[in-house]
């Protein structure tokens, strides 16, 4: 439920290791998928702290930005070498495109500690304090592109479909989304959340696929440009208003 990255026939780049990954299978495909909507949580894949609730909003709200620039993490052990470079290797591109700094833990109160828990992938929203939690179950969550986008939700981002004026772009077809998942494709008024006067972004990170949330294999968004129908999802890359927002969000 969370990063809708995977369009039916997908082929994934690890960027980090410079490595494809072999192409997956329509079955495949659609199990990967899943993972990112198994976790329960806001949205698929963001979490809050308990009595913040739903309608917090990570991107208007300074409080929840990271001090000085910097994210601090940590990355469970249970990862090995080759994987753990998969992450860093989206950390890397936001702080080259950013003034975002990634830096290891040492003894720093406020961090984000990666773990692989059989939950899914999933984030908090922006800089709760203390030990927060961003979990990339392996298999399934361990991409190039998942990596950045679980890390743009600790930065401080909420999904580009939950924009103000997501209408004018997609449409969203509830009727093809699976019950429990309605609440997903909610979208908030400019008092909650902000684009920072950048355009509405198919190619971002944060874009649900196609057939995010689908309960009969049918599309749940639609794009107004048609051009734009099968890339919503699978960009594996920092789009240019990705970048962009980091940058107004964080005063670079």
């Amino acid at each position: 439920m969370f990063l809708k990255i995977v369009a039916v026939k997908f082929l994934f780049v690890v960027v980090a290791l410079g490595t494809p990954l072999p192409e997956q299978s329509d079955v495949a495909a659609l199990n990967m998928q899943r993972k990112f909507e198994e976790g329960g949580f806001f949205e698929g894949d963001m979490r809050f702290p308990e009595g913040d609730g739903n309608w917090r909003n990570g991107l208007v709200n300074t409080r929840y930005r990271w001090i000085n620039k910097t994210v601090y993490y940590d990355i469970s052990p249970e990862f090995t070498t080759a994987q753990k470079q998969v992450i860093t290797g989206g950390l890397d591109e936001i702080q080259r495109n950013t003034c975002i700094q990634f830096k290891q833990r040492t003894n720093q109160t406020n961090y984000v500690y990666v773990q692989r828990e059989n939950s899914g992938c999933w984030s908090y929203v922006g800089m709760i304090g203390g030990k927060q939690l961003l979990n990339l179950q392996v298999p399934g969550c361990l991409y190039h592109r998942t990596a950045m986008h679980e890390f743009m939700h600790a930065l401080g981002f909420h999904h580009q479909h939950s924009s103000t004026d997501r209408d004018d772009y997609i449409e969203v077809h509830l009727e093809n989304v699976s019950d429990e998942y309605q609440y997903a494709y909610d979208k908030y008024g400019p008092d909650r959340i902000t684009d920072f006067g950048i355009a509405y972004d198919y190619k971002s990170v944060l874009h649900y696929n196609q057939y995010a949330f689908s309960k009969n294999g049918k599309k749940t968004i639609t794009t107004k440009d048609p051009s734009m129908q099968n890339i919503v999802g699978t960009i594996t890359s920092l789009s240019t208003k990705d970048i962009a927002k980091m940058r107004a969000m964080y005063n670079c």
